[in-house]
């Protein structure tokens, strides 16, 4: 039961005014019965967070005046309009202008409390949408690392104490989670912001060319170096290099990134010349690099040099609080870059916002209300075989949710094989034997043609 949402009731009829108000105050509404659309004029505004609910025949403004009002004021505010038999045409048309409901009399009493329920969840949405949106048009733009949970204010607060100061920092978390966020900040937040930040994903790169993007090479260094080329690490000096999955870095590119560490000096391929470099290196693993087993064949010398500072940051699971807040923000975000209008929100996209896990944290959030803005994601939640009666066996349960969370990890990564494999922590060939069970076509997931 809902209780305490204010409802606004007006009626001519004295007593059956004050009969419905008594139904609705037993269902545990707070009720303001009112005998004049004008004085229901009087006391609304935007910020009204419950019900109106009004008689259509009135002396003075009917109840269709009233809702037209109404709407000058917030179009989004829920109406109810109990109306007599003859009125149902004229109220079918209210509907289709936007009154949320309507109600022939004589009507049950749970008849008029359901509809009202629903009209006070629908509010209760409309106006945390607000709310959550106000809050994130005045998150600024160099500030996107959104979240009011207290991990997140620690996060903010131990990059600021470290950004002024050259020390490389180990970043760690999952897939999605924001670690090329927290180098950029850690940029844009010190001395070096005049500088470039470059960023390189050591696990996107093959063996054959990394060593080549990182230290440069001059003409003729090897088959195909027909020009000059300035590395990455030189060309961050007086800046900032962002080096993601550093655990997918090749041994043999460690062991001269060792050097780069402790000289603070590159060498490119096919010369002996030494050129020093103003550096300080962000590097970010989605594995444990402390835990041997996690860090494999990735050097622990190199681990230990790069962890002069280690941040992590929390899976959006762990923070769930800051879901609708970030939500709302990313739907501002996509609102603007295609031209559409944030949607009203849905019982189904803040079920979804509450209970999904968020495996591909916060990038799969974000296409999630890309989606939502498009009009991509259905009104109302799949199915489920228990709440539909059809009792599933645990088995066949478990394999929904295999096949659930292995969609939303390829949504994430838009079917990308490589990083969806790398998130689920499965081999390819498992993989690609869950997708066959499943049914799930990778193409499907993928925005490339």
């Amino acid at each position: 039961m809902i209780s305490a949402v204010p409802v606004l009731l007006i009626d001519d009829d004295h007593a059956l005014l004050r009969a419905t108000a008594q139904t609705l105050e037993l269902a545990g509404f707070e009720v303001s019965p009112l005998q004049s659309a004008a004085g229901a004029l009087a006391v609304l505004d935007a910020g009204f967070e419950g019900v109106v609910i009004s008689d259509i025949r009135m002396p003075g403004i009917d109840g269709l005046q009233l809702f037209g009002r109404i709407r000058e004021i917030d179009d989004e505010m829920p109406v109810i309009l109990i109306t007599g038999h003859g009125d149902i045409p004229m109220a079918v048309k209210a509907i289709q202008d936007g009154v949320y409901d309507f109600i022939a009399k004589p009507f049950p009493a749970e008849t008029l409390v359901q509809a009202v329920r629903r009209a006070a969840e629908m509010r209760r949405l409309v106006i945390e949408n607000r709310r959550l949106r106000e809050a994130a048009t005045k998150i600024e733009d160099d500030l996107p690392l959104i979240g009011q949970t207290p991990a997140m204010e620690r996060l903010r607060q131990t990059l600021r104490q470290i950004a002024e100061t050259d020390v490389d920092v180990l970043v760690t978390g999952e897939t999605g989670s924001g670690k090329e966020v927290v180098a950029r900040l850690l940029h844009d937040w010190s001395r070096r912001a005049r500088g470039n930040f470059v960023a390189l994903n050591c696990g996107a790169l093959p063996e054959q060319i990394i060593e080549s993007e990182l230290f440069g090479h001059e003409p003729g260094a090897f088959t195909g170096a027909q020009k000059k080329r300035i590395g990455r690490i030189e060309h961050s000096s007086g800046g900032t290099l962002f080096l993601d999955e550093i655990e997918s870095m090749p041994l043999s590119a460690q062991v001269q990134m060792l050097r780069v560490l402790e000289m603070r000096e590159v060498t490119p391929l096919g010369t002996n010349e030494v050129r020093p470099v103003d550096l300080r290196i962000v590097a970010a693993a989605k594995v444990d690099l402390g835990d041997p087993v996690q860090r494999k064949s990735f050097r622990e010398d190199l681990y230990y040099r790069l962890n002069v500072v280690a941040v992590s940051i929390p899976p959006l699971r762990e923070r769930r609080e800051d879901v609708p807040l970030l939500f709302s923000y990313f739907a501002e975000r996509a609102a603007r870059r295609f031209g559409r209008e944030v949607p009203s929100p849905t019982p189904a996209v803040a079920r979804h916002l509450k209970e999904h896990a968020w495996p591909g944290n916060v990038r799969e959030l974000s296409h999630f209300a890309e989606r939502v803005v498009l009009g991509l994601e259905p009104a109302e939640p799949r199915s489920d075989p228990i709440a539909d009666g059809a009792l599933a066996s645990l088995p066949e349960r478990l394999e929904q949710q295999e096949a659930a969370i292995i969609r939303a990890t390829l949504t994430s990564f838009d079917g990308d094989v490589q990083r969806t494999v790398a998130a689920l922590g499965i081999p390819r060939k498992t993989f690609y034997d869950k997708l066959q069970r499943h049914g799930i076509v990778r193409s499907d997931f993928s925005k490339k043609p």
